[in-house]
């Protein structure tokens, strides 16, 4: 799996937006809605991350056309 920083992440109910990426660490942030901006920002091991994702769905494939 090849993470991108601003990826969408469907897991369950909750949605997954990659806010920072580094080599071994992940930062994130949990919203219930992608139409609120408000959620919990979290940081974790790029290893629990991939973990937590299994069996999620990637909503952006492309961040750069996101922004445009």
């Amino acid at each position: 799996m090849k993470l991108q920083q601003d990826q969408i992440w469907k897991c369950g109910e909750e949605y997954v937006r990659i806010v920072h990426l580094e080599r071994l660490e992940v930062g994130y942030k949990s919203l219930k809605s992608l139409k609120s901006s408000a959620g919990k920002h979290q940081l974790t091991s790029k290893k629990d991350f991939c973990r937590m994702l299994k069996g999620a769905v990637l909503l952006t494939d492309n961040p750069e056309a996101k922004r445009k």
